[in-house]
């Protein structure tokens, strides 16, 4: 069987090996890869029939449907670099993506366009807008700038057949902006041997199969939304797009198109766990995944039971290394809260400030080596050199006669490594509360409260004390059990069940949901800033030695 080397070469190959599976699913609408492939390779000709050069960058701003995948593949087959625009955003946001990589062909749809109307004008380098079906008696005439060139999807298709520009493995082929919670967000730079490494990787450790049927319910401008994609191709697996309202559509959903794989985020699955799930979800299932964060253990047990028959795969990752660990479904018992190993062909390594590798169990930074560390940060000399740096000869797989340095990823996320090598996530360095002399996780805080069952869903952070440093702040929101829980009952667990030093000094409880960043992770970081701009008065709570 052929190996991809490029990323559109995923299609292709599926095309050859079974021309008439189904690629896609999107409502009732199936697509086969031959139809994929094609579609891809006619867009890749229209994007060249306009004149773009190698390397330009194509935004997408499309929620997930045919015309996002079919775009995001064209474009690295054409030569150019695709990217995926999360839908959420606003147009300020959009136009800051679009003007800080120079964005030159703008694949959307009328509706959308009509929503940047006002901040396109400050896009110097767009040219192209490439527009989907619009809807029924719209124009875009009046939105449209005269110095674009606007071509209809179906026009595009009909180009002529011309081939790409010449590509490479180690060129880049798509950027990924990172969801910024700590400021604008940055724009990841992958090439396309990140992405098929990174494919190959995840379809290895999942077992992904021609038979598997997977579900996309992340955004496509999420590393492992995106990653639903490129899994399932790699191996000629479908993936059923789906843009969903409410939590219950997506178990739907998964009833109804016999679903064996999702990936989802914790903040999800808390909102599955509060549903009754359909009885041919459980006969199909094959396996969950979790990733963007830490799933507390409690709702870890909850789906287990929901859904015994289905393997739980714990992950871990970072744009800026696609994917970096994960616990085999076989080691959750045996090593509960740890993040697993290495994935295939990369490896995971925990360092000291000074570059050398830290003892068993000995906090330290996460670096990541091998090939699925990106190309930095798009125009960024400063953030790249940041986080992306060179490996110290003499550690593992850098013996001192290698005379070209190693790039690799160094994550800012606190670790510890066991005797036996598996990881075990500490923080974040900016997110590690420093309290009365104590380094607290806030996720660790986190599971606790989840394991209490008198939370539904609960962000921990630090906010500033005069005496001791940081106090621990909770926003929790009422449990998804009928019973409801009391101030005094949670304050009571918590005594049961931490030290003193980790004791939250505030609960705040909220309606919820608890707000989200683009990626549908919790925004820890405005949870923060919104409570201490409020200056609120924390639930009186002292912490106590008993």
């Amino acid at each position: 069987m052929l190996q991809a080397t490029l990323l559109p070469e995923f299609v292709t190959q599926a095309a050859l090996r079974r021309p008439q599976a189904v690629a896609l699913t999107h409502g009732a609408e199936h697509w086969t890869y031959t139809q994929l492939a094609d579609d891809m390779a006619a867009l890749a000709s229209g994007f060249m029939q306009l004149g773009l050069q190698r390397g330009e960058r194509v935004g997408i701003y499309l929620e997930k449907r045919l015309e996002a995948v079919v775009a995001s593949f064209a474009a690295p087959l054409a030569g150019l670099v695709f990217v995926p625009i999360n839908p959420l955003l606003k147009a300020d946001q959009v136009s800051h993506i679009l003007r800080d990589c120079g964005v030159r062909l703008l694949v959307t749809s009328p509706e959308r366009l009509a929503t940047l109307s006002t901040v396109l004008p400050d896009c110097p380098d767009l040219r192209h807008v490439v527009l989907t079906t619009p809807a029924a008696n719209q124009s875009t005439t009046e939105t449209t700038p005269t110095h674009w060139q606007v071509t209809a999807w179906q026009d595009a298709l009909r180009s002529a057949p011309r081939p790409g520009h010449r590509v490479v493995d180690i060129d880049l082929a798509a950027i990924l902006y990172t969801s910024g919670s700590t400021g604008r967000p940055k724009g990841v730079m992958l090439s396309h041997r990140n992405l098929v490494a990174g494919a190959q990787s995840v379809a290895r450790y999942l077992d992904n199969q021609p038979d598997d049927t997977l579900l996309a319910a992340l955004p496509l401008s999420f590393d492992a939304g995106l990653s639903q994609l490129t899994t399932a191709f790699s191996v000629g697996a479908r993936v059923v797009l789906l843009n969903y309202l409410l939590p219950r559509d997506v178990l739907r959903v998964m009833a109804q198109e016999k679903v064996t794989g999702i990936t989802a985020v914790p903040p999800l699955y808390l909102q599955l766990l509060s549903l009754d799930w359909p009885e041919a979800t459980r006969e199909h299932l094959r396996y969950f995944a979790n990733t963007g964060g830490h799933l507390p253990q409690e709702a870890l047990a909850q789906l287990r039971q929901r859904v015994p028959q289905a393997k739980p795969y714990l992950m871990y990752g970072l744009t800026e290394a696609f994917r970096s660990t994960y616990l085999p479904p076989e080691d959750v018992d045996r090593k509960p809260n740890s993040i697993g190993q290495a994935i295939p062909n990369a490896e995971v390594l925990v360092l000291r400030p000074d570059g050398s590798a830290c003892a068993p169990d000995e906090p330290g930074e996460l670096v990541h080596r091998g090939a699925l560390v990106a190309m930095g940060y798009w125009n960024d000399a400063e953030k790249t050199a940041e986080r992306f740096k060179p490996l110290p000869s003499g550690l593992p797989g850098r013996p001192a006669g290698l005379q070209l340095p190693e790039m690799a990823v160094f994550s800012g996320d606190t670790v510890r490594q066991d005797a036996e090598g598996y990881l075990y996530f500490v923080g974040r360095r900016d997110e590690m509360i420093k309290t009365s002399g104590y380094r607290v996780s806030p996720t660790e805080v986190e599971d606790i409260l989840y394991a209490t069952q008198l939370v539904g869903e609960c962000v921990a952070f630090g906010v500033p004390h005069e005496s001791l440093g940081q106090t621990i702040q909770i926003i929790a929101t009422p449990p998804l059990s009928i019973r409801a829980a009391g101030q005094n009952d949670l304050i009571s667990a918590c005594r049961s069940r931490m030290p003193a030093y980790m004791l939250p000094s505030g609960i705040e409880w909220v309606a919820g949901p608890l707000p989200r960043n683009a990626n549908g992770k919790m925004d820890r970081a405005a949870l923060q800033r919104d409570w201490l701009a409020r200056r609120a008065q924390p639930t009186p709570f002292e912490p106590s030695e008993k």
